[in-house]
């Protein structure tokens, strides 16, 4: 074999290693890191809460409430951080800036990853309606009722609607959010991969108590 050829896949396993390291990382090591932030945000979080703050200022951004989807297990907590920039997405839910807060007369609306930086919403496509979403904050706890499939609504990224304060679907056949004052919007990719679409599940606020002091 010739030096030329010799050095020519030399490059060419260099490069295929510099792939599948990359793919590695992606789909294993941000996941790793994204769950360890999620770990220390909500430690951060109710470490804020049981000193009557209200939010917690962390490394990842502004922290004000904690998210849990039964149909995901019972384990699943993770934290809603203010903005959809990168940094809160890889760390966990994101709330769209100017959308209502949890609660809140208007369109709560949460963005989170369905593949890498831990996945919140891998499995979005299993949510059916009557699902519930629960939002934890620092005196309440609201349970709101998902009144769409996780797969219902497949969606370009320029479909700005669903993040209005009364979302209606410009489509008269398709679905809209619900006839309710309090709304609640999941927003993700709609694939695994790269994509310029979005699902969207709709949900509407059906329960709220105060949150437990815990002592």
């Amino acid at each position: 074999m010739s030096r030329s050829r010799r050095w020519a896949g030399l490059a060419l396993l260099c490069v295929g290693l510099l792939i599948v390291g990359w793919c590695a990382w992606q789909f294993v090591g941000t996941n790793w890191t994204s769950h360890r932030a999620q770990r220390q945000v909500i430690e951060q979080l109710e470490d804020a809460w049981a000193t009557q703050d209200t939010e917690a200022q962390t490394d990842r951004g502004t922290a004000r409430a904690l998210v849990r989807i039964p149909r995901f297990g019972k384990d699943y907590r993770v934290p809603i951080l203010e903005g959809t920039d990168e940094e809160a997405l890889a760390s966990g839910f994101g709330h769209l800036e100017g959308t209502a807060e949890a609660g809140e007369v208007g369109n709560y609306v949460l963005s989170g990853h369905r593949v890498t930086h831990g996945e919140p919403l891998r499995n979005m496509p299993d949510l059916t309606a009557g699902d519930l979403v629960i939002v934890e904050t620092a005196s309440r706890i609201l349970t709101y009722e998902l009144t769409s499939d996780g797969d219902a609504l497949d969606l370009p990224f320029t479909a700005t609607w669903v993040t209005a304060p009364t979302p209606r679907n410009p489509d008269p056949g398709g679905v809209s959010a619900p006839d309710a004052e309090q709304i609640l919007t999941l927003t993700t990719c709609a694939s695994l991969f790269h994509t310029d679409r979005r699902l969207v599940a709709f949900a509407r606020l059906i329960a709220e108590e105060p949150r437990p002091t815990r002592g």
